[in-house]
């Protein structure tokens, strides 16, 4: 006799960075309430950072490892992609998704599912709990308190793997994941942005307050292409970025816009057409945005007139080398921080 379950299918959003028994318990109990899990990985096609360390698909090695067969072939694991800055996208994403799951996996077309969002409202990074009154919520309690901010940091921190006293909070099967991980380029680069972002925040420990860094970023389009350059340092050392960096006290956004740009990419435009090409600006505050600290950042957008050949640019000063890209080339796994969001949100890139 098929076993009755309360859900068709339960969902369940997280980034599991990583997967630990926490989010285990609640796929126990997701396994045991519906017939199908749904489980959303999410900041998905991102470059790894210290907050994203995993791939989609080593995330789903690790969660699939701790479950047997059976489990497995109920539960369906999808890449969710990050759309910062633009919540009803997000959400979008994520009922496209499940519409698609269901039809494929529903054996009762004449009946509507039940279907349900599981999960335990720990924090502000839960709010998505309230964003889809279409589904049921299913609260589970939530499990010693795990925090996969504190292992990330336990991880990257210590040069002898055994000595972290963390891997007691994960399963065993992800312990061997995380043990062969620590011996592949990956981890050594994701370990020494952790110290570099450690000797970084040096600089304000003695600060009563923690510091609110003020930056500017400008998106400059041109002829199908937007300019980008190569970082040349930590954080996100060879990943691309749009040209920016941080305010001086004496100056204007505007001007610090421009002087950002001319130093990284030395483009050859005249100022006052660069002043004249800026058709918006805006602010990017995403709490998260940088492993730095707190950075809200201005960003700027420029519109060149059409032409038929592209200004030259050349990296320098934290730039190591500058580069129009044709915009049908854009890829979210290979831009620093949000800075494809910031991309997305100016041109309308879905």
């Amino acid at each position: 006799m098929e076993q009755k379950y309360l859900y068709d299918f339960l969902i369940f959003i997280g980034r599991f960075q990583p997967f630990h028994k926490g989010h285990e318990f609640v796929v126990k109990n997701a396994l045991e309430q519906g017939k199908f899990l749904i489980l959303f990985c999410g900041s998905a096609h991102q470059p790894r950072s210290l907050r994203n360390p995993w791939l989609v698909e080593e995330r789903e090695q690790m969660i699939r490892s701790c479950f047997d067969s059976e489990q497995n072939k109920r539960i369906v694991i999808n890449p969710l992609i990050d759309v910062l800055y633009n919540d009803e996208l997000w959400v979008r994403n994520v009922q496209q998704t499940v519409a698609g799951v269901v039809t494929s996996y529903y054996s009762s077309p004449h009946l509507q599912p039940k279907i349900g969002l599981i999960g335990h409202a720990k924090d502000h990074s839960s709010y998505y709990l309230k964003l889809f009154p279409q589904w049921s919520s299913v609260q589970v309690d939530n499990y010693q308190n795990i925090s996969s901010t504190e292992i990330r940091q336990d991880l990257f921190a210590s040069p002898d793997k055994s000595k972290i006293n963390n891997l007691s909070l994960l399963p065993k099967q992800v312990v061997g994941f995380l043990e062969g991980f620590s011996q592949t380029p990956d981890f050594a680069y994701l370990q020494e942005e952790y110290k570099f972002i450690k000797k970084y925040q040096k600089g304000w420990e003695s600060s009563p307050y923690p510091p609110t860094f003020v930056t500017v970023d400008t998106v400059v389009v041109q002829s199908g292409h937007i300019l980008l350059v190569e970082r040349k340092a930590r954080p996100g050392k060879g990943q691309w970025a749009l040209p920016g960096g941080f305010i001086r006290q004496e100056e204007t956004l505007i001007k610090a816009c421009l002087r950002e740009l001319r130093e990284e990419t030395k483009l050859k435009v005249p100022e006052p057409v660069l002043q004249g090409s800026i058709v918006a600006q805006a602010v990017f505050d995403e709490p998260y945005r940088s492993s730095r600290g707190r950075t809200i950042t201005h960003a700027f957008y420029l519109e060149l007139k059409p032409d038929t050949k592209l200004p030259k640019v050349k990296g320098s000063d934290d730039a190591k080398k500058a580069f129009w890209l044709p915009l049908n080339q854009l890829e979210s796994t290979q831009l620093f921080e949000d800075h494809y969001f910031i991309i997305q949100k100016f041109l309308g890139i879905a």
